[in-house]
């Protein structure tokens, strides 16, 4: 007969805000990459990592490879209007630009087997907001952002 232990019981430790932080941008990602494979693309990579930080999401669709960064935010369920400091893709700025530049040529660069051969190489920002509960208010893709 199988030897049973007693478990532990689990104590939950408090959320903190930077756990609450990262599960939203992890959310926005995913609806962001369910966007974009709706559009055809094939997501490449979520997250990758490089020497100078991590690019959100990189897509190919045959053709065109995508550098995606996406910004994700939160508001009320119950207001209809969006205040402009709750818009997720006005918190880009030129140094964020930059800097996803920077990151994408640093992933080509990169030895890497099986890598697609694309004809465009384009820059996209995506805008995520969702609601209190989660569920996706609205998400605007400015396909080459810059």
């Amino acid at each position: 007969m199988p030897a049973h232990r007693a478990s532990r019981p689990h104590r939950s430790r408090p959320i903190q805000p930077g756990d609450r932080r990262r599960a939203l941008g992890r959310l926005g990602e995913e609806l962001a990459a369910a966007h974009l494979c709706g559009l055809g693309f094939h997501i490449l990579q979520r997250n990758a990592r490089t020497r100078a930080g991590e690019i959100d999401l990189i897509a190919f669709d045959g053709r065109t490879l995508v550098f995606a960064e996406v910004k994700t935010r939160r508001v009320s369920s119950r207001r209809r209007e969006i205040r402009e400091d709750q818009e997720p893709l006005g918190a880009l700025r030129a140094r964020q630009r930059l800097r996803l530049r920077r990151l994408a040529a640093a992933w080509l660069r990169a030895p890497r087997s099986g890598r697609p051969r694309a004809q465009t190489i384009r820059f996209d920002a995506i805008g995520v907001l969702v609601d209190g509960t989660g569920a996706l208010r609205r998400l605007d893709h400015i396909e080459g952002a810059w």
